[in-house]
């Protein structure tokens, strides 16, 4: 693992404003080097997505993490940072505080017992190096001063706000997925006050709505996962599709989400291991839809049957054209979905502040001094499996490790 020397106790006062994966990370590395780190965040408890992630067990990084798994303004802006601190070494950590743990599908590394272990172990590692918190306490302004910074903070609606300094800022206040977490959009705001360009926000890695009437021809379907090849033009997924009330989601979905744009339609795929010729030549005596039912759920065969795409038949009885009609009813259902279910069930925000502005090595905003973004803030977005927490780690590290040499 990477190990900051300790060198001679520096007082460069540091304010973290926010709390999660990015921020605590930031902050046991620049306290274990000496320096008086504060950590401000408007919740209760630290590392609250922490906590929600992974269905309550973190996937705190992936085996195979490469910058094309990210999407960015700047596809090549995360390279430094994933490369200084990588997946193996965050692993270190993890097996240093004998965490045990699990890999899924795709490389995806999860916690066996809690997500609580992860934050029990930032938690450890900001103590080692007397880190401050300040919780329940909001930033309301930020300006420039002489030597650093001034920011003023209020607590609580009867108190007083307060201004204090310090000499550096780094901004880990996340995106705007999962606002009942108490998310805000003012790490975004503090870059648009120093003039630093934001690429327009938008929820990733969400669910998909669907317009009537197909949602309610699908309504029967909710609670149905299946294998499929979920496709746009430029990239597709294989992995779990699943039909809610609402429309569409499951791993393969929510890749594909960060990617939609609204109005375009998707491909979907329902046989993507399985060739159709040879499964209706080994069952030509039976229904077509006892024939499929080898193979997919009953109630969508059902339900594709009442939507025409497949017929009431024979297998023996389909002729050519009818066979080469239902193959590719199958593995290119073209769907338009209406929307996505927004923040409210986003497991990321894309966008953010533009890479543009920033320094790949450092974190620091180019035209402010000691104004530093680190995060999901900033317009790098993973995709699912662990990719996120990964750029957290990655990029809290590039920034101290800056700070402190």
């Amino acid at each position: 693992m990477h190990t900051m020397q300790l060198t001679q106790s520096k007082q460069a006062k540091i304010i973290i404003v926010g709390a999660g994966a990015a921020g605590l990370f930031c902050a046991s590395l620049l306290g274990q080097r000496g320096f008086a780190v504060t950590v401000i965040d408007n919740g209760k408890k630290v590392g609250r997505k922490i906590l929600m992630s992974g269905g309550g067990k973190c996937n705190f990084t992936n085996l195979y993490v490469e910058a094309n798994n990210y999407l960015s303004q700047n596809p090549h802006f995360c390279k430094s940072a994933l490369k200084r601190f990588n997946q193996w070494d965050f692993i270190q950590l993890i097996n240093h505080y004998r965490i045990a743990y699990h890999e899924k599908d795709h490389g995806q590394l999860f916690c066996d017992d809690s997500a609580q272990a992860i934050v029990d172990m930032l938690i450890a590692e900001c103590e080692k190096g007397n880190v401050t918190f300040r919780m329940q306490t909001t930033l309301d302004d930020i300006s420039q001063t002489a030597v650093g910074f001034a920011l003023t903070l209020s607590h609580g609606k009867a108190a007083l706000p307060e201004t204090i300094s310090c000499d550096k800022v780094i901004i880990a206040t996340g995106g705007l997925s999962m606002p009942a977490l108490g998310m805000t959009a003012i790490g975004y705001k503090i870059a648009e006050k120093f003039h630093l360009p934001i690429v327009p926000v938008r929820a990733g890695l969400v669910p998909f709505t669907l317009h009537k009437p197909l949602l309610d021809q699908l309504a029967t379907l909710a609670g149905i996962a299946v294998k499929a090849e979920v496709s746009l033009p430029n990239i597709s997924f294989k992995e779990n599709l699943l039909f809610t009330h609402r429309g569409l989601s499951g791993p393969a979905i929510l890749q594909l989400s960060s990617y939609w744009q609204p109005g375009q339609a998707i491909t979907i795929n329902l046989l993507p291991e399985v060739d159709l010729a040879s499964l209706l030549a080994q069952n030509r005596n039976q229904h077509l839809k006892n024939c499929l039912a080898q193979i997919l759920p009953k109630r969508l065969i059902d339900c594709l049957s009442e939507l025409g795409m497949i017929p009431d038949r024979l297998v023996k009885q389909l002729n050519h054209k009818q066979q080469h009609d239902l193959d590719i009813a199958l593995t290119q259902w073209s769907i338009t979905p209406n929307g996505t279910e927004g923040y409210r069930t986003a497991e990321v925000t894309l966008g953010g502040v533009s890479t543009h502005a920033l320094s790949s090595k450092t974190m620091m905003a180019k035209n402010v001094a000691n104004l530093y973004f680190i995060g999901e803030v900033v317009d790098v977005s993973g995709w699912l499996g662990g990719y996120n927490f990964q750029w957290a780690w990655s990029s809290a590290f590039a920034c101290a490790t800056e700070i402190a040499d």
